[in-house]
């Protein structure tokens, strides 16, 4: 039986085409939702979920941020996936013919540049590669999808314009998430450590608890906060850190966040994408 990796989209999307560039020797298993790509995992469904968090145009995933804590996984990986945007169509169509394109929001507006230029009426849709599938469906020259290649290999698609986003570095980052964790591994481009924590509630507990990595020269590569149930005195942070938890500076660092903090949780410690400095 094959291993299965899931992931949240359609046949063809990049969380699809992450699957297959980071992990080829496993077989993509398409999700309706991140909760449901999660739920995969936990069920044995598939042995590894394909999740992405961050754009580097867009933003962060914020629904995600709230799923990872109560996933019940373990982040035993990260991959970097160069977001190219395409103009597909059915086969023969010419950028003249094309009346309107459809995608997701998040991909319309990192072409926007290109759909202005050429008077190109958008249309807001649910998922990219959904777009491109029923685009081919439809078989009409005047419609078309912004997808990946790959959407247009698997739906039958012609690329009419290719590479058209606005940002020259337009990258998704994915998190790999796992049932059991993995802290044997040691990357050769160095480790990231992910964990969340609330700190305890006196005055400058935040201050304080980031004093640690200051002191100790732990790396703090990102640091986002959101509230907790909705509650807007109860915030939860999530950060990564440049290092593994038996390195003794990151030791010391977390010995002191966790005294200023009554939540401290290590969601995943995993090797560095070599990717990771050049996106």
């Amino acid at each position: 039986m094959p291993k299965m990796i899931s992931y949240q989209g359609e046949a063809g999307s990049y969380s699809h085409q992450a699957c297959r560039e980071a992990h080829p020797d496993f077989e993509p298993l398409p999700c309706e939702t991140f909760e449901s790509a999660v739920a995969a995992v936990r069920r044995g469904d598939a042995q590894l979920g394909m999740i992405g968090v961050e754009n580097s145009t867009y933003g962060r995933v914020a629904p995600v941020h709230s799923l990872l804590p109560t996933s019940g996984l373990h982040i035993v990986g990260e991959a970097f996936v160069r977001v190219h945007i395409n103009l597909l169509a059915i086969p023969g169509t010419k950028l003249a013919d094309i009346k309107r394109a459809r995608s997701m929001s998040i991909l319309l507006g990192q072409c926007r540049e290109f759909l202005q230029a050429n008077n190109l009426d958008t249309l807001n849709w649910s998922d990219n590669a959904a777009a491109a599938r029923d685009v081919a469906a439809l078989g009409d020259p005047s419609e078309a999808a912004l997808a990946s290649e790959l959407a247009g290999e698997i739906y039958g698609l012609e690329v009419v314009a290719r590479h058209i986003e606005d940002q020259g570095n337009n990258t998704t980052r994915f998190l790999v998430m796992s049932g059991t964790p993995d802290l044997s591994r040691r990357g050769d481009d160095g480790m990231i450590t992910s964990l969340v924590f609330r700190v305890r509630n006196i005055p400058a507990a935040l201050y304080k608890a980031m004093g640690g990595f200051a002191t100790n020269g732990v790396n703090m590569t990102k640091l986002e906060s959101y509230m907790v149930g909705g509650h807007f005195t109860a915030t939860q942070f999530y950060a990564e850190i440049e290092g593994h938890p038996d390195d003794r500076s990151v030791q010391l660092a977390l010995e002191e966040l966790e005294y200023f903090t009554d939540h401290l949780d290590i969601l995943g410690v995993y090797p560095a994408d070599p990717r990771r400095h050049k996106a």
